[in-house]
C-alpha cells in the first residue's frame, strides 16, 4: 500500500510554529505580529509558562498561509532573527516534511496492528518504512503493506552486534523516529544518543509503579485497584524517561493476571498510539525531564 496519497489529504498551506524559551515579556507579541506581517491566519494557539515572572515559556501556533511549501525556508530564515534575541529553541513544521517512522516489536502484536491500523486508513501523517523484530512471528502482518520487515536476533550475547545492524537499517531508511510496539529488549546507549527523545516506548504499567518485567504479576499480587499504560521517551535510565500519555482502568479482586494483560492490552495500544499521533504532530516539548503536551 502506497501511503505517498496520504500528502493530498493534508492542507499543504498549514503549518506550526513551535516555541521553547526564557520567560520574557513581548514573546506572543513578537510572534503573533511576525505571522501576521507574512499574511498568516492563525488558527490556534496554545502557551504554557512554568512561572510567569521567572519560568520557561513554551508555545505552539497553528496557522494558515498562503504558498507555505514555496515560503517555507524564507519563513525559516526571518524568524530566526525574531527569536535570537528571545533565545528561543523554535521550529516551524509543514505537512510535507513527514516524519520516517520504524517500529520494533517482539511477540505481542496488539500494538503493531494498532499503529499498521491508523496508518492505513491515513490517520497518522508519517510514513512506516519498517518494521524491525527480535522474532519472525510478526512477519504475515507486515508484508501485505509493503512495509520492509527485518528479523534481528537480539542475545546478550549479541546485543551490540545487533545494534549496529539496527543502526545501519535506521540510517538506509533515514528514520527519524523510532517506536518501541512492545519491543522486550533494552535500547542500547548509541541508538539512545543518536535519537534523543525520538524513542517512544509504551510501557504496560503505570509507571513509576512495577517497573521492569512482569507489570502485571507485580499489580496482581499487590491487589492494585487501578492497572495502567504509560507512553513515554527512552533515556539509558530503564523506564524513567520523560512521560508523554498515560491512562488507566479499574479492576477489582476477581481478576487474575490474564484479566489484567487483557484489559492492559487496550490501554497500551491507545495509549501508544495518542503518543505517536502527538509525536509527528509536533505537539511535544521535553523540558527538564518532564513533557508539555499541546493536545
Amino acid at each position: 500500500m502506497n501511503q505517498t496519497s496520504n500528502k493530498t489529504a493534508v492542507n499543504m498551506n498549514q503549518g506550526a510554529l513551535i516555541v521553547s524559551c526564557p520567560e520574557k515579556q513581548g514573546i506572543i507579541a513578537a510572534i503573533t505580529q511576525f505571522l501576521y506581517e507574512n499574511g498568516a491566519n492563525i488558527l490556534h494557539s496554545d502557551q504554557f509558562s512554568t512561572n510567569p515572572e521567572s519560568g520557561h515559556f513554551f508555545m505552539r501556533v497553528q496557522f494558515l498561509m498562503d504558498n507555505l511549501t514555496g515560503r517555507i525556508d524564507e519563513l525559516r530564515q526571518q524568524f530566526s532573527l525574531i527569536a535570537e534575541p528571545f533565545q528561543m529553541d523554535w521550529k516551524i513544521t509543514h505537512p510535507s516534511e513527514r516524519k520516517k517512522l520504524a517500529v520494533f516489536v517482539s511477540k505481542e502484536d496488539h500494538c503493531l496492528r494498532e499503529l499498521l491500523w491508523r496508518w492505513s486508513i491515513k490517520e497518522l501523517n508519517a510514513d512506516i518504512v519498517m518494521v524491525v523484530s527480535n522474532h519472525p512471528d510478526m512477519k504475515y502482518l507486515v508484508t501485505p503493506h509493503n512495509i520492509p520487515y527485518y528479523h534481528v536476533p537480539v542475545t546478550k550475547e549479541n546485543r551490540e552486534e545487533a545494534a549496529d545492524i539496527h543502526l545501519e537499517l535506521l540510517q538506509k531508511h533515514q528514520v527519524d523516529t523510532l517506536i518501541l510496539a512492545r519491543y522486550m529488549q533494552i535500547i542500547p546507549g548509541k541508538i539512545i544518543d543518536r535519537y534523543p527523545n525520538q524513542i517512544i516506548n509504551i510501557h504496560h504499567s503505570f509507571l513509576p509503579a512495577f517497573i521492569g518485567g512482569k507489570p502485571y504479576h507485580q499489580a496482581f499480587n499487590r491487589g492494585v485497584k487501578l492497572i495502567g499504560a504509560t507512553a513515554h521517551y527512552v533515556t539509558e535510565d530503564l523506564d524513567e524517561g520523560p512521560i508523554i500519555e498515560q491512562d488507566v482502568s479499574r479492576v477489582n479482586h476477581r481478576h487474575q493476571v490474564a484479566d489484567l494483560k487483557r484489559i492492559g492490552r487496550d490501554l497500551e495500544r491507545i495509549v501508544l498510539a495518542r503518543a505517536v499521533q502527538w509525536h509527528i504532530n509536533d505537539q511535544i516539548i521535553v523540558h527538564n525531564h518532564k513533557t508539555i503536551v499541546f493536545e
